[in-house]
């Protein structure tokens, strides 16, 4: 997940295009977790802050790789969100690194 550092707010559709989630599920989560709380604009769009976005990706973790089921996603972030946050960003920089060595390693047989 490659977020803009010029880039304060994004939109839902970009949320979703970055996780690869619909919209739909975006605001799903939204009723269901109390970390979403995205801000809304003049319009009444959602706008939400890489904050908002990394709180998406550590429930998307969690539902999606980690197979919890929504309460027991609420169960974690609630008892140990830190840890969960920490493990999140171990497994998100060990998946960096094993795209890194691939790309070397697809270097190297050319």
């Amino acid at each position: 997940m490659n977020l803009d550092n010029q880039k304060i707010y994004y939109s839902i559709s970009e949320v979703g295009d970055l996780l690869d989630v619909s919209t739909s599920l975006i605001r799903f989560w939204e009723k269901e977790f109390d970390i979403i709380k995205p801000k809304k604009n003049s319009r009444g769009n959602r706008i939400f802050t890489k904050n908002d976005i990394k709180n998406i990706a550590l429930i998307f973790h969690l539902l999606k790789e980690k197979k919890y089921t929504i309460k027991g996603a609420k169960k974690k972030i609630r008892e140990n969100k830190e840890g969960v946050n920490r493990n999140f960003e171990i497994i998100n920089n060990l998946k960096s690194i094993r795209d890194q060595l691939s790309q070397i390693r697809d270097e190297l047989k050319k």
